[in-house]
């Protein structure tokens, strides 16, 4: 199973990348492209294809290199619409082994700032995140989570003081004492929590959180603290989270989530209990579900006593919690 934001064209170039006269021919290269991201967002096409922009350097005449995030290069299938421009399309797009860049919006030329806002429209990813291919989301995943990056981290962890851009932008380096810093990547466990009742039918556990849409139930999820296993988190953040004892986690997959920066751990777990508790931490509330009550997600029904209409969902379809979920329910993960 490929995830969104797991299906990465590029190859990053790891050690090319720290090469500054291979970093500056690239740059230069009339086939690289550049992404870039507002406040989070990505600019995406306006004229009825939901596509993300790529720019390349003739639109980005000012830009300097040391100004950019290099991303990776590759062999990728960009249409016409994802590139603006028209004097540059056709030659990218029988070209297409090319390096891709991206920049913080914040570092532009207002004058260019303007010009963006007349090709395209800002959205943020995970809405156009089901509309875009997988090549696709998961580059402007990585562009969302580096700039990101950059910008919660320009002082140095140790003496305060200003740091800059290194290595293509995949490192700080401090103006002072030189200390060295790289983006981080928190990991988080996602679970699938099962349990065989009493009356033979088997059940999952499900959350939500009072910010969600009405009616949205997810996994339980938490991230994981310093010198505890995966397991060992699993076992902990559904305790808290919900009250119930789980025994015998099982991994199944992962998923990039750079929101701001994070990777989520697909796990199952066997309940030991039953009772609910969500009065110790963030959930709003937890149930059991059937899987025949899954299959029935999406679907209004009549509780309640004053009839008031309930239509349980499942959270995005592109995230592993809606895996995890439809997995279960289709018998194909899980030990019941």
């Amino acid at each position: 199973m490929t995830f969104a934001y797991a299906d990465m064209p590029l190859d990053r170039c790891t050690n090319q990348r720290k090469n500054k006269s291979w970093l500056k021919t690239e740059f230069n290269n009339d086939n690289t492209l550049f992404c870039v991201i507002n406040d989070g967002m990505g600019l995406f096409a306006t004229n009825g294809i939901i596509a993300p922009i790529y720019l390349t350097k003739g639109q980005l005449p000012t830009l300097s290199v040391d100004s950019c995030i290099y991303l990776g290069k590759g062999d990728i299938a960009l249409s016409q619409a994802e590139i603006t421009d028209t004097n540059a399309a056709t030659h990218i797009e029988s070209n297409k082994a090319v390096s891709i860049f991206t920049v913080d919006f914040n570092k532009l030329r207002f004058s260019t700032q303007e010009e963006l806002t007349e090709i395209g429209q800002w959205q943020p990813l995970k809405a156009m995140t089901p509309n875009l291919s997988p090549a696709d989301a998961s580059i402007l995943a990585l562009a969302k989570g580096m700039v990101h990056w950059h910008i919660s981290h320009q002082f140095c962890g140790l003496c305060g003081n200003h740091s800059r851009a290194v290595e293509a932008g995949h490192a700080r380096r401090c103006n002072d004492c030189r200390n060295m810093s790289f983006p981080r990547t928190d990991p988080a466990v996602i679970m699938l929590v099962e349990k065989m009742f009493a009356d033979g039918i088997p059940r999952c556990l499900l959350g939500r959180q009072a910010s969600w849409e009405k009616g949205v139930y997810s996994t339980l999820a938490g991230f994981v603290d310093p010198g505890e296993s995966l397991e060992q988190a699993v076992i902990r953040e559904v305790a808290e989270e919900s009250g119930i004892v789980v025994e015998n986690p099982k991994y199944c997959s992962s998923q990039p989530w750079p929101f701001p920066a994070s990777i989520m751990l697909g796990f199952t777990a066997v309940a030991k209990t039953d009772a609910i508790d969500v009065t110790h931490d963030a959930l709003e509330d937890a149930q059991w579900f059937s899987r025949e009550q899954l299959s029935n997600f999406g679907v209004k029904s009549e509780v309640g006593e004053q009839n008031n209409e309930v239509e349980f969902k499942i959270s995005s379809s592109s995230s592993i919690s809606a895996y995890l979920i439809k997995a279960w329910k289709n018998k194909e993960i899980g030990q019941y």
